[in-house]
């Protein structure tokens, strides 16, 4: 017995910024599943899924399920209609968004390898995210997620202090 339906899912609001409020319902996570993720977002016109990115560890499959979203990949935008199937690559050639530009409600399914860590590329903000769940894919206290934009990358060995007994300095 499962605890997911698809036709009849269980959405969860999320607190996103303007432009990013989409209702999402985990079927895999409400199913059980360790190792894939599933998830149906809804989306009403003028809303995202979430800002253009890649995935550095895990590969994505999008299933359009109602309505005309749009696909945002490296080679700019196209429309999409019910039954349309996109897969999304790891590293920058998996680039992605998804967003409803039309005038009716959208559905998509997207569905995903469940990898930890994980590392993510924003693009358009020139961003990188490190996550790393160490205690496994529920809430965890040793959870570590943090976003730096590349603009602020230094030098591998800056702050760093020399080898106990070196001759620096």
């Amino acid at each position: 017995m499962t605890g997911a339906n698809l036709f009849e899912p269980r959405f969860e609001e999320d607190d996103d910024p303007l432009g990013y409020a989409s209702r999402r319902a985990r079927l895999a996570l409400h199913a059980g599943a360790e190792h894939l993720g599933a998830s149906l977002y809804e989306l009403d016109p003028g809303v995202a899924v979430c800002p253009y990115h890649w995935h550095a560890a895990e590969e994505e499959l999008l299933i359009v399920m109602e309505g005309g979203p749009s696909l945002r990949t490296p080679e700019g935008w196209r429309e999409l209609e019910p039954g349309d199937v996109a897969r999304f690559p790891v590293g920058s050639a998996g680039a992605h968004q998804i967003a409803n530009r039309g005038s009716e409600r959208a559905r998509v399914l997207l569905l995903s390898q469940r990898k930890d860590p994980e590392v993510c590329g924003y693009p358009d903000s020139r961003k990188i995210m490190a996550d790393a769940a160490l205690g496994g894919f529920d809430p965890d206290p040793d959870e570590i997620s943090h976003l730096w934009r590349l603009d602020d990358a230094v030098d591998y060995f800056e702050g760093e202090p020399p080898a106990p007994g070196s001759q620096a300095g």
